[in-house]
């Protein structure tokens, strides 16, 4: 891994401004700046880890917290009703593009099928 600073970093430590929608100890949620759903909502760990595979290696507990935080988000945003998506993205071919691990909570609409190329990134 890069030691590079993310963008997520970034914006964890508040150097760059975003919509929080919640935070614990460990996490952060806050909308995607490209939404691919009505609401789109990423959850990221504050400790910095490449994809998913590598933060469940390494911290199975912050992992849980993850989910369980993409959890509170669906309940926060009124997902819990009629369904949501929680996605992690793991390496170029599956879309990430920020290589800090992150959740994306989609819903609010009627979500379609996936796993076709569709030029999008995550």
């Amino acid at each position: 891994m890069s030691d590079a600073e993310t963008l997520f970093e970034r914006i964890i430590a508040r150097e760059i401004p975003a919509d929080i929608v919640y935070e614990t100890d460990d996490t952060l949620a806050f909308r995607d700046i490209n939404p691919q759903a009505k609401t789109h909502v990423l959850v990221v760990p504050k400790k910095r880890y490449r994809n998913v595979a590598e933060l469940a290696a390494a911290d199975p507990r912050l992992l849980a917290e993850v989910v369980t935080t993409a959890a509170k988000v669906a309940e926060l945003e009124g997902l819990t009703r009629d369904g949501y998506r929680v996605v992690f993205n793991t390496d170029e071919h599956a879309g990430q593009t920020v290589f800090h691990v992150h959740a994306h909570v989609l819903g609010g609409e009627q979500l379609g099928f996936f796993g076709r190329y569709s030029g999008q990134g995550g």
